[in-house]
């Protein structure tokens, strides 16, 4: 992982802002157990390409504000925070898309820190 863009694991106020998502896609418990999910997961790699492909999102404008403002903290050498998934058909991005995207900038082959979770992994 490339500690010089990344922070090693996500930064605490990723996992409310990924529950919150999650509550428009799963009942509200299961949304919750899934961050929990996410927030005992490993951090692993993937591909920025790979993971835009597999979520079926359109890359954001380079001029988007939020995009803007990850590169800048890119240019300022501050790190950015593991993005967190929902794997399954398509791809669920809980939280940094924007991230995702602003790195996809810099290459699509860049290696983006994620945690990854499967929502099979659950107990209903």
């Amino acid at each position: 992982m490339d500690t010089t863009l990344w922070l090693t694991d996500p930064e605490e106020h990723d996992f409310p802002a990924a529950t919150d998502f999650l509550e428009l896609i799963f009942p509200g418990p299961i949304a919750e157990a899934l961050t929990e999910k996410l927030r005992e997961s490993k951090t692993v790699t993937k591909k920025a390409k790979d993971i835009l492909r597999a979520s079926r999102l359109p890359l954001a404008d380079k001029d988007n504000v939020h995009v803007q403002s990850n590169l800048e903290k890119v240019r300022n050498k501050k790190k950015l925070s593991p993005v967190l998934l929902v794997a399954g058909e398509p791809l669920i991005i809980a939280d940094g898309y924007h991230r995702v995207c602003a790195i996809y900038y810099l290459s699509e082959d860049l290696d983006v820190p994620c945690r990854v979770i499967h929502p099979d992994e659950i107990e209903k």
